[in-house]
């Protein structure tokens, strides 16, 4: 039925889809392997590349439980419907009637003569079709067409958020286990810096002060140590939002933070725009808008119909009796004459969501690329601060053994202690959370990638329109 309507007959612009700023490199990518294939990273698990099992496990409830892709779903099946709500526009509306009606007759004289009842029955069966000659219900489906893919591409979106969040939480959960080790560690090292110096007192070599500050010290990091627990359980406690469970319900136990920071292998810009769900569902949503331009076009044009009517009477008994028929057949053009401006406003109104999807769409590519900018330069930079940290933490290492080596000779005062073990838990703490920001960092350069998404995992519009049972595919 659909396949003998005359394309030409669709009346508003044709969707093509409008060119967007893309640069032919990226400015970061220096030092850095270009993807090749552009699919390198696996669709689907993309962080099976990090290696940690517990992550993976944590990550398949994702689709399962999480509440906001529970949303999104929802949404992109209401936007099927919404498919099949536009395509009934393809189909004559058909209502049926029937009626049965019993009568009796008395007499006027005042006579009571007694009378037969009788029986009348009425069916009538009436068909009206608005002929789609101009393409307003075509244009409808198309527009819900591009919405259901929008929805779809939404749905990519929010599952790629939420695991990108989860990824995130996960690895600060590992950091918070590792500063708490370390945390840990400098706790016993202070511990036994206070027993050389209470042995110093005890020898009379060292002042009271001396005691009352490596004490101090250690208090101090104890304290730092507790404090560190808020951050884990508020980790913890997100994760388990973002699995769609209790809190109460999830323990993660303790793991060290990775040391190894996996490679993410970067594509060139021109695929950037098929591997980003958020893209994608700009792009749809243009076509949405463009769509609607034809349906308010089509509003110029007189609205052509059919309408049927078939009528049965008789009396008697229901349905044996219905022997006289009648029909009738019309057709019919109606066409407004004046209404005001109303048609120009709504087109131009139509023309303007448009425009308004446009540039929306292009903010989207040039967040995109902003967004996989700012990760590159993260990562780079990150890269080259480890390495200086690292000596840093070696260099206040060796900083910290001889101060203590020339305390307990007595030749160095036990501030200097003091101050080189403050130095190197400083920096101690500093190269884990630059390690800690460089899995944050590549969690988002992947996610600004698409994670491993691409534009032909959205359902196709040949799909989504032959979903309806009624329309002959």
């Amino acid at each position: 039925m659909i396949a003998t309507m005359p394309q030409a007959c669709t009346v508003g612009p044709d969707y093509v889809r409008p060119t967007a700023p893309e640069p032919a490199r990226y400015k970061e990518l220096a030092g850095w392997k270009v993807a090749t294939p552009a699919d390198s990273l696996d669709r689907g698990p993309w962080w099976t590349v990090f290696g940690d099992p517990r992550l993976d496990e944590l990550m398949l409830q994702v689709d399962i439980s999480n509440q906001t892709v529970a949303a999104a779903a929802a949404a992109y099946v209401q936007a099927r419907a919404l498919i099949r709500q536009a395509q009934a526009g393809f189909f004559p509306l058909v209502t049926a009637d029937y009626t049965v009606a019993e009568s009796r007759l008395g007499s006027t004289s005042g006579t009571a003569v007694a009378s037969r009842p009788r029986l009348v029955s009425n069916f009538n069966a009436e068909a009206s079709w608005v002929i789609d000659v101009w393409g307003r219900v075509r244009r409808a489906v198309e527009s819900s067409v591009a919405g259901a893919q929008l929805s779809a591409a939404d749905l990519a979106n929010a599952e790629l958020s939420a695991q990108a969040t989860l990824a995130i939480a996960y690895f600060n959960l590992r950091s918070a286990d590792s500063l708490q080790d370390l945390l840990a560690r400098t706790v016993k090292e202070y511990e036994r810096t206070l027993e050389i110096t209470q042995n110093q007192f005890a020898a009379g070599t060292v002042s009271k002060a001396d005691v009352a500050t490596a004490q101090t010290q250690l208090l101090g990091t104890r304290a730092q140590l507790v404090n560190v627990g808020i951050a884990r359980a508020q980790f913890e406690h997100a994760i388990a939002a973002l699995i769609g469970r209790p809190p109460a319900d999830l323990s993660i136990s303790k793991g060290a933070l990775a040391r190894r920071v996996p490679s993410i292998p970067v594509s060139l810009p021109s695929t950037l725009l098929e591997r980003r769900p958020d893209i994608a569902a700009a792009e749809r949503q243009m076509q949405q808008q463009n769509a609607l331009i034809g349906v308010a076009v089509s509003a110029y044009y007189p609205e052509i119909s059919l309408t049927g009517l078939v009528g049965l009477t008789g009396r008697g008994s229901p349905l044996v009796s219905l022997a006289n028929e009648a029909w009738t057949l019309a057709a019919s053009a109606t066409q407004v004459v004046f209404e005001g401006g109303l048609r120009s406003a709504q087109v131009d109104a139509a023309r303007a969501a448009y425009d308004q999807s446009v540039a929306t769409y292009r903010q989207a590519v040039l967040t995109a690329f902003q967004q996989v900018e700012d990760q590159l330069a993260a990562l780079r930079i990150l890269a080259q601060q480890a390495k200086i940290q690292a000596q840093a933490v070696e260099a206040a290492q060796e900083q910290v053994t001889i101060q203590l080596n020339q305390y307990s000779a007595g030749t160095t005062a036990f501030t200097a202690v003091v101050v080189a073990q403050a130095q190197l838990l400083t920096n101690q703490i500093a190269a884990l959370t630059i390690r800690q920001n460089r899995f944050v960092a590549s969690v988002a350069l992947i996610e600004a990638l698409g994670g491993g998404w691409e534009t032909n995992l959205l359902p196709s519009a040949a799909d989504l329109e032959t979903a309806n049972p009624l329309i002959p595919q």
